[in-house]
């Protein structure tokens, strides 16, 4: 190899590849882009989950009253255990019943 050829050789692979500066300002487009594409998909979620958070929010205004409501069920089951049970079997088979109804009017 003549010392011409050594000299020539990286210009043509320097041609191949882009600069760095290229490189760098393709790596920042992206960035850019996967910050504008994180910022929307977290709208999204937050429009998903909207339904959730609003009701976990109804859910939180009555917690006093829910967990008053929640120790007067507690006594009166301590003090008749089987009238409990009736209702909880009422409870369950009225569940069960209406998973049925879905299953045929579907």
């Amino acid at each position: 190899m003549s010392a011409d050829t050594r000299t020539r050789l990286p210009a043509r692979h320097e041609a191949l590849e882009p600069s760095r500066a290229e490189r760098k300002t393709q790596l920042e487009a992206r960035i850019e882009q996967q910050r504008i594409d994180i910022l929307v998909e977290a709208s999204r979620l937050r429009e998903a989950s909207r339904p959730i958070d609003e009701g976990w929010q109804t859910l939180m205004r009555f917690k006093a009253p829910l967990y008053a409501i929640g120790g007067v069920l507690l006594l009166k089951s301590a003090r008749h255990p089987n009238s409990l049970l009736r209702v909880a079997k009422r409870i369950a088979a009225g569940v069960l019943l209406l998973r049925r109804a879905r299953r045929l009017l579907r």
